[in-house]
């Protein structure tokens, strides 16, 4: 696959989870978090099988025990990134949920320095400086109204951070993307249910009340989105594929706006505006300087 390609099935992602944040916090209605993670996850995991069933059988080499390590790996921190992120909705906007997810970004290059000696770009440390400052005006220029739910979004975006690191990872090692990413959401699902009958009350008639946020969330932005990030992220390095995928963000306060008639207080835009560049610049601005330094390094030669 070319890489542009690669980079449009990425941006398609970030248009379906953008809005899918509008599904999601609408869901909390009717259910709690692990009974919608559940039934979500669970559902496109099956939508997915056939395809990674396939995908399998086109490679004859059986997974080695690393292999099926880093497959457990990666379930496991999709499962916890989907959580708190989903928890966190239940108490603070869909747009706030889609810019403070965005930061996973600046984790991706650290966690990617502590898993493989990767040496994160200096701009990082000036970037995380203005993405907090973006934080602090997101939520009205005061600390008062950063809510639990904001703050398990950013943990969250930890997760998701380590689960762009990951993935992309293990699909170049295994050649099977879209098997690795039917049994994160077959996993993720099975424990969120099961965690679900123990920690909230499943009922039927939630579950029916949200079908169509659970129906969006379960094609679009798991089957489709989560194949297409994990076979586009195999072309695509780790940090500029997280560039990319940081978009997200601002199809999630489009839909905010659109259907759930949110709005940022004034200061908020420019919070948004501070995270959005703080995301542009960690990314955009490393390789460009890196062509700089070869330009003129060959103008000297």
């Amino acid at each position: 696959m070319s890489r542009p390609l690669a980079a449009l099935m990425l941006l398609i992602c970030t248009m379906l989870w953008g809005f899918a944040f509008i599904a999601q916090k609408s869901a909390m209605d009717s259910m709690g978090p692990l009974t919608f993670a559940g039934v979500r996850y669970l559902l496109g995991g099956l939508l997915v099988l056939p395809l990674a069933f396939w995908e399998k059988r086109r490679r004859p080499e059986p997974l080695t025990g690393t292999h099926w390590a880093l497959v457990a790996g990666v379930s496991l921190v999709f499962f916890i990134g989907s959580w708190l992120q989903q928890s966190g909705l239940a108490t603070t906007t869909a747009t706030n949920g889609g810019f403070l997810t965005g930061l996973y970004v600046f984790f991706v290059p650290v966690l990617g320095f502590f898993i493989f000696r990767t040496r994160p770009h200096p701009i990082i440390f000036a970037c995380v400086p203005l993405a907090l400052v973006g934080i602090y005006y997101l939520n009205g220029g005061g600390l008062d109204s950063f809510n639990q739910g904001d703050l398990l979004i950013v943990v969250s975006a930890v997760f998701w951070g380590l689960h762009v690191v990951l993935l992309g990872h293990v699909a170049r090692a295994t050649g099977l993307p879209i098997f690795v990413s039917a049994i994160s959401f077959l996993v993720a699902g099975a424990v969120a249910l099961s965690l679900a009958f123990v920690i909230e009350t499943p009922t039927l008639a939630g579950i029916s009340a949200g079908w169509i946020e659970i129906a969006y969330a379960a094609i679009l932005s798991t089957a489709v989105a989560f194949t297409f990030q994990a076979i586009g992220q195999q072309y695509v390095p780790p940090a500029n594929a997280a560039i990319i995928l940081s978009a997200e963000s601002l199809f999630a306060a489009i839909g905010g706006a659109l259907l759930l008639g949110e709005r940022l207080p004034p200061i908020g835009y420019a919070g948004a505006a501070l995270i959005f560049a703080a995301i542009i610049a960690v990314e955009a601005l490393p390789p460009l300087w890196a062509r700089r330094q070869t330009h003129m390094a060959r103008t000297t030669n």
